[in-house]
């Protein structure tokens, strides 16, 4: 049997030990928290959103970068810190402009598949996290914003989903407890949402019933591949261990580039800090008042999810500042402001702030695949669709790596999806 080795536990890493051992792999996770899904998979806007799937790689979001710059409650803030990191990323975002058309229409795609792989894994394997199927909301306060939505709309129905147009009166019939005035918004009904942290924890024991060993609490030093043996050492100094297995992939999240880095590779990973509040519904009156339909708000870049009778989660922003997790109380009360005014009856005395890091391509494509080294696979970089996406493109690396391990010849080195 061959031993494969996956760097990380949130959502991405454990749905692609779940994937290589179904198929009959023996499966090493490693985790440097004690816990899955403890950094980026622990609070997102909790959105299985194909509707979602336009790329960021336009004019428009330079534009949108610039003006808000020096705006610290901005939808997308990037600091004016300069790094090379940074401005790498941001030269190869601006080169994958001319790639938007297609590489929305591609992500659709990817996220329509997505949906019945994690529907199918979760129901095999009686994973319970809050799933609610009534679809998602797109608002829009302008005209302007609605007709660029008919344009994103023919993208995604070229990669096969379908959302309709919808009145302010049928925006009100479908999310009765919206406050507010509305030019119009979109509605896709074969969308969903759901807790990513109890979904990845309920596969994460999944997987250590189909025998996946799970090291928890280790940090991973070292990555190392001659192309036919692959080393994990973890742990500092005197206590560094070495592991030894027949292949890796790296599931990583932000920290992917600099393992890629140690096996001769370049994944030009850059963290994007996003931001979220669960507020939790202690009354009826509140629980009435919160929305049960998933909304996004383009204006303000703003996600909704409904997490079972007495949670609701708002997430979003975009914030450009490197590694740094510090939640800004400035970040954060936007999110606060936005539900007091679109919610006016949820009590939001208790609101728990959360900050994650999104691993996100250039391209806003995730990279899978082979390296080049021919033992070593990815499955990261998938920016803000990272549960959305988790489970097909596991499913597609673990056919990969199956492949490679049984010798069979693979002639694309990668699996881009450019």
């Amino acid at each position: 049997m061959k031993s494969i080795a996956v760097i990380g536990g949130g959502v991405t890493g454990v749905t692609t030990a779940y994937a290589l051992a179904k198929r009959g792999l023996s499966v090493t996770l490693f985790e440097k928290h004690r816990y899955a899904a403890m950094e980026t998979s622990f609070a997102n806007g909790g959105q299985l959103s194909a509707s979602n799937a336009e790329v960021w790689t336009n004019w428009s979001t330079i534009l949108k970068g610039i003006k808000w710059m020096l705006k610290s409650d901005a939808p997308l803030l990037v600091s004016p810190k300069p790094s090379w990191h940074k401005v790498s990323w941001f030269a190869e975002f601006i080169a994958s402009i001319p790639h938007y058309r297609q590489n929305t229409i591609d992500t659709a795609r990817l996220a329509i598949a997505a949906r019945e792989h994690l529907f199918a894994c979760a129901q095999a394997e009686g994973v319970e996290f809050d799933l609610k199927r009534q679809g998602i909301l797109h608002i829009y306060r302008d005209q302007e914003g609605f007709e660029h939505a008919r344009e994103v709309s023919k993208l995604l129905a070229a990669g096969g989903l379908t959302r309709r147009a919808v009145t302010p009166g049928e925006m009100r019939a479908i999310e009765p407890t919206l406050a507010g005035t509305y030019y119009g918004g979109y509605y896709t009904e074969s969308d969903s949402t759901g807790d990513i942290h109890k979904f990845t924890l309920g596969m994460a024991a999944a997987i250590e019933r189909l025998g996946v060993r799970c090291i928890y609490g280790q940090d991973v030093a070292e990555l190392h591949s001659d192309g036919t043996q692959a080393s994990v050492t973890v742990g500092a100094r005197e206590q560094r261990q070495t592991h030894t297995f027949d292949a890796l992939v790296v599931c990583a999240g932000v920290a992917s580039r600099a393992f890629a880095a140690q096996l001769g590779d370049r994944v030009n990973i850059y963290p994007v800090k996003g931001y979220s509040i669960t507020v939790h519904l202690p009354d009826e009156s509140s629980q009435l008042a919160a929305p049960n339909v998933s909304l996004l708000d383009d204006e303000t870049k703003l996600v909704t999810s409904r997490l079972g009778t007495d949670r609701f989660r708002v997430a979003g922003t975009a914030e450009f500042n490197g590694f740094n997790k510090d939640i800004r109380a400035d970040r954060i009360r936007p999110l606060i402001d936005w539900v007091n005014q679109c919610f006016p009856g949820v009590n939001t005395r208790q609101v728990v702030p959360w900050a994650g890091l999104r691993p996100m391509m250039p391209n806003m494509m995730p990279r899978l695949g082979r390296g080049r080294r021919g033992n070593v696979f990815y499955n990261t970089g998938h920016g803000h669709l990272g549960w959305t996406l988790s489970a097909v493109t596991a499913d597609m690396v673990g056919d990969v790596v199956q492949d490679a391990m049984r010798g069979v010849k693979v002639l694309r080195p990668s699996m881009r999806l450019v």
